[in-house]
């Protein structure tokens, strides 16, 4: 049940996050150009490196993810590589920000709510795949990548049509660097208002 809520859970937290940007400042740029420009970059690399992880889960899972269970390429190195590239891309959104309360709040409101989700989702895959999956459980860690599993094979079918969709699910961190810009010159043209001023 907390699976499924995920996808509509995900789209009211970004919703409340964007609002919340809107009518917020960053308090650095007034003080130090440097701390703001490392934090964009700093936001621009994790976005870089969600992105390709994103789509580099999506070859190995797009279409089988309950036909079997996938324990090869990124799967093979951590059982949650998407949620972990999600985590790096949605920190590199909230850096774009220039501030340090955004990814804190993304990173605290991840880790609570994936948690659950997580947890729902081996439950399931357990019931599914029952001794194959517990084998697993004890080989691959849960969530941080372990390199020195990565497992990966010569040849891999897939599915074309699913990785389409999912390439767009991958690449909406990109998108979220215009969406930034987009405010940041609203903001300056005083179209949006300023009723915060963060960190």
């Amino acid at each position: 049940m907390v699976e499924k809520l995920r996808i509509p859970i995900s789209r009211i937290f970004v919703c409340l996050l964007i609002v919340f940007i809107c009518v917020s400042d960053n308090l650095w740029k007034d003080k130090s150009q440097i701390v703001t420009t490392i934090l964009f970059v700093l936001g621009v690399v994790l976005v870089g490196i969600a992105t390709l992880g994103r789509l580099w889960c999506s070859v190995y899972i797009a279409g089988y993810k309950t036909d079997h269970l996938v324990t090869q390429g990124p799967y093979s190195m951590c059982r949650n590589p998407l949620y972990f590239f999600s985590l790096l891309g949605a920190l590199g959104v909230g850096f774009f920000s220039e501030t340090f309360l955004i990814p804190l709040v993304i990173i605290i409101a991840f880790s609570v709510y994936y948690l659950f989700v997580i947890k729902s989702e081996e439950a399931e895959l357990t019931k599914l795949h029952k001794s194959e999956f517990e084998i697993y459980l004890k080989k691959v860690p849960r969530f941080l990548p372990k390199s020195s599993l990565l497992n990966e094979p010569e040849k891999y079918l897939v599915r074309p049509i699913v990785i389409r969709r999912h390439m767009f699910d991958a690449l909406w961190f990109i998108w979220f660097l215009g969406v930034f810009k987009l405010m940041e010159t609203f903001r300056e043209l005083k179209v949006l208002p300023t009723i915060f001023k963060i960190y």
